[in-house]
């Protein structure tokens, strides 16, 4: 008896994580403000545990996602864009997700909305 209360008790714990965890995988657009207008910015995200993968789509071609982590409702990874080193913190709430981002130009906040993956033509 005591041991059966024990297992549903393990079982509850483990979906209840489960059910908590966010869900950063798939497409997500965004833009970024410069001086010469609005650039989309389009993130593929891929996450295996506690590991983020993918690439961002700019006008400028892709870059790799790098050092990328998943905790709970949060994210990191860094870019490179030449040379510059571009670190990105963020957390999730629905559909959205608020990404602090430091760069060579100093600090900027993005807002990442989750998009529908696009069907490739064959």
């Amino acid at each position: 008896m005591i041991r059966r209360a024990l297992m549903a008790g393990i079982l509850m714990a483990v979906c209840a994580a489960f059910a908590f965890a966010a869900d950063f995988n798939g497409r997500w657009e965004s833009s970024i403000s410069t001086p010469n207008g609005d650039v989309p910015l389009v993130f593929h995200f891929k996450v295996d545990g506690t590991k983020l993968t993918g690439t961002v789509e700019t006008p400028n071609g892709n870059a790799d996602l790098e050092e990328g982590k998943v905790d709970g409702d949060k994210i990191a990874f860094k870019t490179h864009a030449g040379d510059a080193e571009i670190t990105h913190e963020g957390k999730i709430s629905g559909d959205t997700i608020q990404l602090s981002v430091e760069g060579p130009w100093g600090h900027s906040d993005m807002t990442l909305k989750r998009a529908a993956e696009k069907k490739s033509e064959k």
